[in-house]
């Protein structure tokens, strides 16, 4: 049975957008854009409508009239050290462009949905989309707070980024980290549309992967995160619990929820791009939605980098599985009835 409280933020009749972007544009591996087209062929749609939920669903966004730049980013020198420097971390990005229109194009979809009283539900894909995702969010609802789950932080700047994949910036360009654009016509400016999301409004969990330039991050901007180390050592309620006390102390403000299926522990979600060992468990990551849904406040959802060309078909079964439970449980289903109904319906 779905246990379902009453939502602060939703009109009825409570309706999810299930937005479907099959995007890869953020990171290099092929496949995480076949992920919510998985999601929505293992019946999601229908599991949603059993919970209750009015759903709107008008097919998988696929950005017909944006297409990646035939040519890389051209950067000339110049006499400036200083901006010859930010033109070479801005040359490292990996197709900044095609990934700034296409996260502005979802961040449009997302910002009419809420708009509309709608739960947008967002299947990825990379989770540069958030960038999208999240701003859409705070258009509707600008005192919007995020839970971000992840096994990474996502949040290099064009500075300390090594790969240059999008994917793992996302959180720099929504707080507003990165430098600003020297010019109107310069790549960063391009990415102006970004809302912006203050530092304490965000909060981690399940880090485990940080990379070094993350951490001084973190630090500098003093930004909450709980790693599996806070996991173990208090258990995930007390985490859930401390992390809405963090980012929504009066449990009046509207949440985000972005959540990466990295987050979980490989064995339990084989099939993506990035896996870490030492995860959140199958009733861990269940645990997170079903808290959350119970606050009453959650307005908005991700799921990302489900990636079923990384693994075998049992295990892309069992990682799109997963991911239909876990937002079965962020709408209201226990998650045993959910994995349940999700193996039945895969």
């Amino acid at each position: 049975m779905s246990s379902t409280p009453s939502n602060k933020f939703l009109p009825s009749p409570k309706t999810v957008a299930v937005v479907g972007c099959p995007f890869s544009g953020g990171q290099p591996k092929l496949g995480v854009d076949k992920g919510p087209i998985h999601l929505v062929q293992a019946g999601l749609i229908n599991q949603v409508e059993e919970l209750g939920w009015r759903v709107v669903f008008d097919g998988h966004h696929q950005f017909e009239d944006i297409s990646p730049p035939s040519n890389g980013i051209q950067v000339n020198a110049t006499d400036d050290a200083a901006v010859d420097t930010l033109n070479a971390s801005i040359a490292r990005l990996r197709s900044p462009l095609f990934v700034a229109q296409v996260c502005e194009s979802v961040a449009s979809v997302v910002q009419a949905h809420a708009e509309m009283g709608h739960l947008p539900v967002t299947l990825g894909g990379d989770h540069s989309l958030a960038m999208g995702t999240i701003s859409g969010t705070l258009r509707a609802y600008d005192q919007a707070c995020v839970i971000w789950i992840d096994a990474h932080a996502d949040i290099n700047t064009i500075h300390s980024t090594d790969s240059g994949n999008i994917h793992g910036m996302p959180l720099s360009f929504l707080l507003k980290l990165n430098p600003p654009a020297p010019s109107p016509d310069s790549v960063l400016a391009k990415f102006d549309w970004v809302s912006h999301l203050p530092a304490e409004r965000l909060v981690y969990i399940g880090l485990r992967d940080v990379d070094k330039g993350e951490k001084e991050i973190l630090k500098k901007h003093h930004i909450k995160a709980f790693s599996m180390h806070e996991v173990d050592r208090y258990g995930i309620g007390k985490v859930v619990e401390m992390a809405l006390d963090h980012v929504n102390p009066q449990r009046d403000r509207p949440i985000h929820l972005s959540f990466d299926v990295d987050a979980l522990d490989p064995s339990v979600a084989p099939s993506t791009g990035t896996p870490v060992r030492g995860g959140l468990t199958f009733r861990e990551g269940h645990y997170i939605c079903e808290a959350i849904h119970e606050t009453g406040l959650l307005v908005a959802l991700d799921l990302m980098e489900v990636n079923p060309a990384l693994a075998d078909a049992e295990s892309v079964r069992q990682t799109v599985t997963v991911g239909c439970s876990l937002v079965r449980s962020a709408l209201g289903r226990s998650s045993i009835h959910c994995y349940v109904r999700c193996v039945h319906c895969s």
